[in-house]
């Protein structure tokens, strides 16, 4: 899950900052809470959570979402942190505006050049969940 809302802090209401800390971090955070104790149990697990290349260094004029993003990737080291020796890795991908039909909506007139394509995305994934990366941890992988 995840989503995206515009706003400098100003423009920005709590409900939109409620979303944005919700849509990004707090479905990190249930989606782990659920799934890495199995991981534990098992003695493996691959967690790879999505974060923003917008959050690196932080970027004005969309605040809840970079605030979200960059607790995205907190999350994603602090847990790598946790999960040493346990056979579980936590990596986080960075990709920069993805090449999606809701980003192509709402931004009908930019120049899309620069995006990156959804598979790219699924690729950096497919690498960080195979088997033989449980040598890869705690790493921000920007796209």
């Amino acid at each position: 899950m995840g989503g995206f809302a515009g706003g400098a802090l100003l423009e920005t209401d709590a409900a939109t900052w409620t979303r944005m800390l919700d849509l990004n971090l707090g479905s990190a955070f249930a989606a782990a809470r659920s799934l890495v104790p199995h991981m534990v149990r098992a003695g493996y697990g691959r967690v790879v959570l999505v974060a923003s290349r917008a959050v690196v260094p932080p970027a004005g004029g969309f605040i809840a979402y970079t605030v979200a993003k960059a607790g995205v990737i907190a999350f994603a080291q602090a847990l790598a942190q946790e999960m040493r020796g346990r056979g579980v890795t936590v990596n986080a991908v960075l990709p920069s505006t993805m090449d999606t039909p809701a980003n192509r909506a709402a931004m009908p007139d930019a120049d899309r050049r620069g995006w990156v394509p959804v598979e790219a995305v699924a690729d950096a994934i497919a690498v960080l969940v195979r088997p033989e990366s449980g040598h890869i941890t705690g790493t921000l992988l920007a796209i």
